[in-house]
């Protein structure tokens, strides 16, 4: 048995990105950039005495004595890629990620393990593409001993990492951040306002503590200091019986806001108090009795005192005050001080956020044209308006073109009477997305991630932008952030667990899915049904889509991964079945033909594959994602006509705008 031995020592860990992606696309070419990435990172490393402990398809694991060697190792290694890139076409470019940890590892014959191992293992990935991240134990070594300067990107989450691990970059090397390190913010400062409790007589008044709750939500997001939770993840709190503790455990946040709200008449008592969620301690609390008349600049003092009270309490009290927020009613042209419009807005919002059928949402969206009828120019309601349409559309009931003209319409409109409404240019991003204008969604995602970080869209839009463009595990990070502001949008979870698949982190994957079972049932079922089927794999495939079928047996994901299943298994009429199931769906209005593709791919039929996608790309509804990842569709990647389409796609997508800075 092999002599362990202990001893301290920077670990490096490389890793080349998209590598998974492009092997599955070209492995000959994938092969050849392996190869000379290592001819140009073994001879560095021996300049800087860094020993390859073992390298694993295209990543090294490098041991130093140093980190001051092991940081002047990666920067050189990060020039001489870019030198060898220097005009090279763009799928010729190696695109590395390092990541640098010092401490203590276990030697056992040639091989190292040890947390520092771990640790490094997880910074890596943090680094933008051309870049280096490094701990902090490794800047407080090297800093003013090496010819580069640092940023510090906080205090991320780092998976099976418990002690909190401060991660700086390098800075002017490798791509820009492409977005906002919401999990870099000191716990404190990341903050879940708890539903407000309805204590009024009429229990129907529940609306009114909702919108009070997401109004609380929308000023605290303001205050550039903090990162607030999105009400996505809080509303599932109602009438919880969880302790603070938890609650802050499971929502990764350091500060809690819960209250109650009370409407009688024409006057409302608004109880809240601020908890910090580690210790369940009250730090401050406070009862507003008002007329509703004021109901605004109740909303505005009490995040003001919140805000206060958490800059107080991470540092004490001092002469420095804190961020102020404006009166809603002189400087913020998306609300209204229509008392009939604003509670037609809130009691929209509730029914939209509930989205539970046509009828729900038909009904939201009467309640926000009432709301612009009353005040034109109410931007939030003219909001509420869009996202009801573009619901309606999307779910087939309603006309995609006249739905998605006239949600332009509003949307326009909201931006022109308030530039800085962060729901609306989120809005405007998906709709563009829809639309095949990728820089225009892009544009509009980033603004709306500068004005509220705690938007969980944008980052979905950015995510499915990146990996339409090839860039999966850029979609993944995106959608790994969006989870830190919003944990528990079910959007985001099923997104993030097909990117996981998608990017060849299966076990990530496969993961992911068994704690989102009970969150997303049926859209985790059609992933597993998916993964199963691509890996022959279908007892399991048959038990995910019987599954499926209890949850949703008219479903049209239903029909598809029945038809699939049925058709990988030599059962043609079923799969013929469920293809005419698909087409009925179509005459009804829903957007299947893609899914027929799908049915008609899995019978060995290419040519009626082809057609449906010909017809998916005329509506603006080619399923890029699964042709260019899922292993389902990887034969078809080398029929020229489907090479062609994802090329005809590619070319919609204008080159992308740089971001600023």
């Amino acid at each position: 048995m092999a002599e362990k031995r202990r001893r301290l020592a920077a670990i490096m860990f490389t890793d080349m990105v998209g590598y998974t992606s492009l092997g599955q696309r070209d492995e000959n070419l994938s092969l050849a950039l392996v190869k000379e990435q290592r001819n140009v990172v073994r001879p560095i490393l021996a300049r800087h005495e860094g020993r390859e402990v073992k390298t694993v398809g295209d990543a090294f694991l490098v041991e130093f004595a140093s980190a001051q060697d092991a940081v002047n190792c990666a920067v050189e290694i990060q020039n001489g890629i870019q030198e060898l890139n220097l005009g090279r076409p763009k799928d010729r470019e190696i695109k590395l990620r390092i990541g640098i940890h010092l401490g203590d590892v276990v030697h056992e014959g040639t091989d190292v393990a040890g947390d520092a191992v771990n640790v490094a293992s997880r910074i890596e990935p943090l680094s933008p593409p051309g870049g280096v991240c490094v701990s902090a134990q490794v800047f407080q070594s090297v800093v003013n001993k090496v010819d580069c300067r640092f940023e510090s990107i906080g205090v991320p989450a780092l998976k099976n990492v418990s002690v909190p691990v401060e991660v700086y970059r390098v800075a002017g090397l490798g791509e820009a951040p492409t977005m906002p390190a919401p999990r870099g913010i000191p716990p404190k400062q990341r903050v879940a306002v708890l539903p407000l409790s309805n204590f009024s007589p009429d229990p129907d008044d529940g609306y009114f503590a909702d919108g009070m709750t997401e109004e609380l939500i929308d000023k605290l997001a303001q205050v550039k200091s903090l990162r607030v939770i999105a009400r996505t993840s809080v509303m599932g709190y109602r009438k919880s019986d969880r302790k603070a503790s938890e609650i802050g455990r499971e929502l990764g946040v350091g500060t809690l806001v819960e209250g109650s709200v009370r409407k009688a008449g024409s006057r409302v008592r608004i109880t809240v108090q601020l908890i910090e969620a580690a210790t369940e301690e009250h730090i401050w609390s406070s009862t507003y009795d008002k007329e509703l008349d004021d109901v605004f600049a109740i909303q505005t003092e009490i995040a003001s005192r919140i805000v206060g009270q958490i800059e107080s309490s991470i540092s004490g009290p001092g002469p420095e005050q804190p961020e102020q927020l404006q009166h809603p009613g002189d400087s913020a042209p998306h609300s209204t001080k229509d008392m009939e419009a604003y509670t037609a807005f809130l009691r929209g919002r509730k029914l939209l956020n509930d989205r539970k059928s046509e009828v729900t949402i038909r009904h939201a969206l009467r309640l926000f044209e009432d709301a612009v009828r009353r005040d034109p120019s109410f931007s939030k309601a003219r909001v509420g308006v869009a996202e009801s349409l573009l619901w309606l559309s999307t779910e087939g009931e309603a006309s995609r073109a006249e739905s998605v003209e006239r949600a332009r319409r509003e949307l326009t409109e909201a931006l022109r009477v308030d530039g800085d409404l962060a729901e609306a240019h989120s809005a405007l991003s998906g709709l563009m997305l829809g639309e095949d204008d990728m820089v225009g969604s892009e544009r509009e995602a980033r603004r709306a991630m500068e004005l509220n970080p705690s938007l969980s869209d944008p980052y979905r839009w950015l995510a499915q932008i990146a990996a339409g463009e090839g860039r999966i595990d850029e979609a993944v990070r995106m959608l790994e952030a969006a989870q830190a502001v919003d944990p528990l949008d079910l959007n985001v979870i099923a997104f993030l667990g097909r990117a996981y698949a998608y990017s060849g982190r299966e076990a990530d994957a496969l993961s992911h899915w068994e704690r989102t079972k009970t969150l997303v049932t049926y859209r985790t079922n059609a992933h597993l049904a998916e993964y199963y089927i691509g890996k022959g794999d279908y007892a399991r495939a048959a038990e995910a889509v019987a599954e499926m079928e209890r949850l949703g047996p008219e479903r049209v994901w239903t029909f598809t991964y029945r038809g699939v299943l049925a058709a990988r298994t030599g059962d043609r009429d079923t799969a013929w079945r469920m293809i005419r199931l698909l087409q009925k769906k179509a005459e009804g209005g829903e957007l299947t033909v893609f899914l027929e593709g799908f049915v008609h791919f899995a019978l060995g039929d290419i040519d009626a594959f082809v057609e449906c996608l010909e017809r998916a790309f005329d509506l603006h509804s080619l399923p890029l994602l699964e042709l260019m990842y899922s292993p389902l569709y990887a034969p078809a990647r080398s029929d020229p006509r489907v090479a062609a389409m994802i090329e005809r796609q590619m070319a919609l997508r204008t080159p992308r705008e740089k971001s600023p800075g």
